[in-house]
């Protein structure tokens, strides 16, 4: 850790990271929030003058798997840095004080940084039996996350679990597990769905709140647009085989080994919103859809229940090429053509036919009632 009055820049030459690598890191996370061009030098001077705001990490009902996701991104000279600039408080998972002392640490923060500092929350929280499920140093997660995440100025739900409860919540939740949101309505809080949350976008967040001083836009599910905000399949990479007619039948078969679409293989990108195929995970090397496997919908609202099961095709979704082949697509369009030139034909020779008819007279009027 660093100072706490430390600028981004000292941080930068302390790691020694130059000008030109800072400035690219800038760049992407400028795209990554999808901003135009414009705003990396904004986003590059913001940074070099901001200093450590308080960070707590916080971990209940979960796998540790998006505190993993975080701290092994592999190649992030500058990720460490920004993650470094904050002043990281708390966080179990890493930190070396326990006990008394770590919770005393937590307590200070609340105390004294009340307002300015940012939660992240992991896992989700139990709400049955007065949340006995999870407890941390005596006290229960429900009790944490009430005492904290009011007193924070934003609380990042880090991955599926806090977001909604996420496998934990899943039928037929024993525990009674929500995500942070519903076990404290009152907290401002920005979700990160996944399973995990993609560290590139948790960075993004933080980027965000550093350069503009609040959260970036979200949509009806509380989550930034700029992670959420488009299909996976108008992203993906295979989408020319879903409109060509070229599916995996089974894994391993030639299709499989080809690339083909997985839309058959259960793939759930038609229905699922999330950047994976654009920033993907291990430093943008890859996604599972890339890597061969159908997308799951993990940042989707309560997947694991409303997905699965993960290998069942999803009904007919819209487009060419659901069910067809590439050769059935043409003869279909053949058929629809000519179908349509005959239709017309027939129109044509009607409407002919009768202009050479004399017009029929119509009825005289009369005063009889109609007959029953």
């Amino acid at each position: 850790m660093f100072p706490s009055n430390q600028t981004f820049t000292r941080a930068l030459q302390q790691k020694g990271i130059n000008r030109r690598r800072f400035i690219k890191f800038c760049t992407a996370m400028t795209a990554t929030l999808a901003l135009p061009p414009r705003y990396v030098a904004q986003v590059a001077a913001a940074l070099e003058k901001a200093r450590k705001p308080v960070l707590v990490w916080l971990q209940f009902q979960d796998c540790a798997g998006n505190s993993e996701s975080i701290l092994r991104s592999s190649h992030p000279s500058v990720l460490e840095v920004v993650l470094d600039l904050f002043s990281w408080e708390y966080h179990e998972l890493v930190m070396a004080g326990a006990g008394h002392q770590a919770e005393a640490a937590l307590e200070r923060v609340v105390r004294e940084e009340k307002g300015k500092f940012l939660a992240v929350v992991e896992g989700a929280v139990p709400l049955a039996d007065d949340g006995v499920y999870c407890t941390v140093g005596g006290r229960t997660a429900l009790d944490i996350a009430r005492h904290v995440c009011p007193n924070a100025a934003a609380t990042i739900a880090a991955g599926a679990c806090a977001w909604d409860g996420g496998l934990v919540r899943a039928h037929p939740n024993p525990t009674g597990a929500v995500g942070i949101s519903e076990a404290v309505p009152e907290a401002n809080v920005i979700n990160l769905g996944g399973c995990p949350q993609n560290p590139a976008n948790t960075a993004a967040v933080l980027v965000h709140y550093l350069t503009f001083g609040q959260l970036p836009a979200m949509d009806q599910y509380h989550r930034p647009l700029f992670a959420y905000g488009r299909i996976i399949h108008d992203q993906c990479e295979r989408r020319a085989h879903y409109d060509a007619g070229r599916f995996v039948q089974e894994w391993g078969d030639e299709g499989h080994r080809k690339g083909w679409c997985l839309y058959k293989m259960g793939c759930k990108g038609p229905e699922a919103t999330f950047n994976c195929p654009s920033v993907r995970w291990n430093d943008g090397t890859s996604w599972p859809v890339k890597a061969g496997h159908g997308c799951l919908a993990c940042a989707s609202h309560r997947f694991w229940d409303v997905r699965s099961p993960f290998y069942e095709r999803l009904p007919q979704v819209p487009g060419f090429g659901a069910d067809v082949t590439a050769g059935e697509i043409g003869m279909g369009v053949t058929a629809a053509v000519a179908g349509a030139t005959i239709v017309h034909g027939i129109a044509s020779a009607i409407r002919d036919r009768m202009r050479t008819q004399p017009e029929a007279v119509p009825p005289q009027a009369s005063n009889q009632p109609p007959k029953a």
